[in-house]
């Protein structure tokens, strides 16, 4: 036994649809580049941020997943970290010096805005002078002077 197809509505069996059947949509969507190929998906394409993270910020989410990599015994040493990263010692000491800051002061680094143009509105050597003191409370103060500069 075999089934016949549904009749839309307005239609004999056998005749076309009427105009009444008919149902339009409109669909918006974006051509994508996932990492599988091109793709369309549904909405409006996504606005890309504009300017570049601070590289302060970068700096210090590296010295914490350093920090991660050592606890986690995947580097024995700071020395083992660094012939693998390919930078010094004394610049993987100064990236994971940036994990003696302040909590409040790591927090505001990492969310520091965007730099659109022009330079960034905190450097490393400003850090640097942050940290000469070990004391939070100082680091607030050096950090206050900086940030209103």
């Amino acid at each position: 036994m075999t089934e016949e197809p549904p009749v839309e509505a307005g239609a004999a069996q056998g005749e076309a649809p009427t105009e009444e059947a008919r149902i339009m949509m409109r669909l918006e969507v974006h051509l994508a580049s996932p990492s599988h190929g091109m793709v369309f998906r549904e909405g409006p394409k996504p606005r890309r941020e504009r300017g570049h993270v601070p590289r302060v910020a970068r700096l210090l989410a590296l010295a914490h997943h350093f920090q991660a990599m050592l606890a986690q015994g995947v580097f024995g040493s700071q020395t083992e970290l660094a012939q693998v990263a390919g930078l010094t010692r004394a610049r993987i000491t100064q990236i994971t010096n940036l994990l003696f800051l302040a909590p409040e002061i790591q927090e505001e680094i990492l969310f520091l805005p965007r730099v659109t143009r022009g330079r960034d509105s905190v450097t490393e050597r400003d850090l640097r002078e942050v940290l000469k003191t070990l004391m939070w409370s100082e680091q607030r103060a050096r950090w206050a002077a900086i940030r209103q500069a």
